[in-house]
């Protein structure tokens, strides 16, 4: 009786560190709504907006461009902690079925709203429209990835997270190929192309949101829910967990990178290669970069979760990625964009596994992980605002080459600075 005493209380099922790996239909479905989510929102950034920008203010369009991703990169820096926060604190109580868990209702109403933003958007003809609704979409939309992205703490085990991580991140880049290619030759009006991604984003989410399992969290086990606990989503004490602040730097700098190398690949194209198709070169060089993401992000995480390493090939992606831009910055020719989208694929697969497996094991604590995960989505979204300004300033004053360069400086420097978390190997 006296060791029973002594025993630690048993967290959860919902809290507790997951044990058992999970299985690959698991992670097909979720790899298929992370999928529509990123089709749905990485699409019009590189195709839909910019033309219908251009329809709407061509003497304005960097400018436009440049404030479409910062506001929605502002909306998602408010969202997504808040989103993760609330997710990490809804119980059991009113729901039924598969609805029961902290998750999936999230998930599931951010979809639908985030879909309906898509329509809206298609309909307009104002730039204060398509801000406006830039912004909403974005709330929803990375509302959603926050409770998507705390399924892999949730359910993965360790040793099994970068393989996990690799196989949903690699939608990212397979669902921006085949939803640029769709908007280009199939759906190429307006209105058609942001509705099939719309329907793609709501009709993808569906069968992990209601055929996986969401541990349900009673009332007795959830965090007090009060207005000053929201406020406190955007905190995390960094003297007691240095390595996810660390962490936090890294993703930050490697997401600036990556904004302000693609923001501007369509103008790159038409305006400093003179390539007689930019639409369709665009789609070439997505495809190139979307092989070699594939083939990288599920050979480098099963390669991280053997050897138990994340920063080593974290730090040869970074440093591939950074090649990829300062390639560009010296040569503006359509074959070294071919090469630099080999490069720049090739680490971000192995990034997209490997970093978000190294995230996962140095959040601060099993209560919090939506909340944690959300505010490191800041350090994917806030670079969309700092990066989307940034760059229209530096093409703008310095051209294309100044751009690539700067790119390539942010590249590398989170690249080295990921050794600084000493928690992780």
């Amino acid at each position: 009786m006296a060791e029973q005493a002594t025993e630690a209380p048993q967290l959860p099922h919902a809290l507790a560190e997951p044990t058992v790996p999970v299985r690959k239909r698991w992670v097909a479905q979720l790899g298929l709504a992370c999928m529509g989510l990123w089709m749905a929102s990485l699409t019009p950034l590189q195709i839909l907006l910019p033309k219908q920008v251009q329809n709407i203010a061509p003497h304005d369009k960097f400018l436009v461009i440049g404030l479409v991703h910062a506001l929605g990169a502002i909306a998602a820096i408010v969202a997504t902690p808040l989103v993760g926060a609330l997710s990490d604190r809804t119980s059991d109580a009113g729901a039924v079925g598969k609805l029961r868990g902290r998750r999936h209702r999230w998930t599931l109403g951010m979809a639908i709203l985030s879909a309906i933003c898509l329509v809206l958007i298609s309909q307009q003809v104002t730039v204060i429209g398509v801000l406006g609704l830039w912004a909403l979409f974005s709330v929803f939309q990375n509302g959603q990835y926050a409770s998507l992205s705390a399924s892999i703490p949730d359910h993965v085990p360790v040793r099994q997270r970068a393989t996990v991580a690799g196989w949903v991140g690699m939608p990212q880049a397979l669902g921006l190929v085949i939803g640029v290619e769709l908007v280009a030759t199939v759906f190429t009006k307006q209105t058609a192309g942001y509705t099939l991604l719309a329907v793609v984003m709501l009709v993808f989410v569906l069968p992990f949101v209601f055929s996986t399992a969401d541990p349900p969290l009673s009332k007795a086990d959830r965090e007090p829910f009060s207005a000053r606990q929201l406020l406190e989503a955007f905190k995390v004490d960094l003297r007691a967990y240095p390595d996810f602040g660390w962490a936090w730097i890294t993703r930050f700098l490697a997401s600036l990178s990556i904004s302000m190398g693609t923001l501007y690949l369509y103008y790159f194209l038409r305006d400093a290669v003179k390539y007689p198709h930019p639409t369709k070169g665009l789609t070439t060089l997505i495809l190139i970069y979307t092989v070699c993401v594939i083939i990288t992000a599920t050979v480098g995480g099963r390669i991280s979760d053997r050897m138990g390493k994340r920063k080593m090939i974290v730090t040869v992606s970074g440093a591939l990625m950074g090649c990829a831009a300062l390639l560009l910055t010296f040569v503006e020719t359509w074959p070294a964009a071919m090469i630099a989208a080999v490069l720049f694929g090739t680490g971000f697969g192995a990034y997209l596994a490997v970093d978000q497996a190294l995230i996962t094991q140095v959040l601060p604590s099993a209560e919090s992980r939506g909340k944690d995960l959300g505010l490191i989505n800041i350090a994917i979204a806030g670079p969309a605002a700092v990066g989307g300004l940034l760059a229209a300033l530096l093409v703008t004053v310095g051209h294309y080459p100044t751009l690539f360069a700067s790119t390539a400086v942010c590249a590398a420097v989170g690249a080295t600075l990921v050794w600084r978390i000493k928690s992780v190997p």
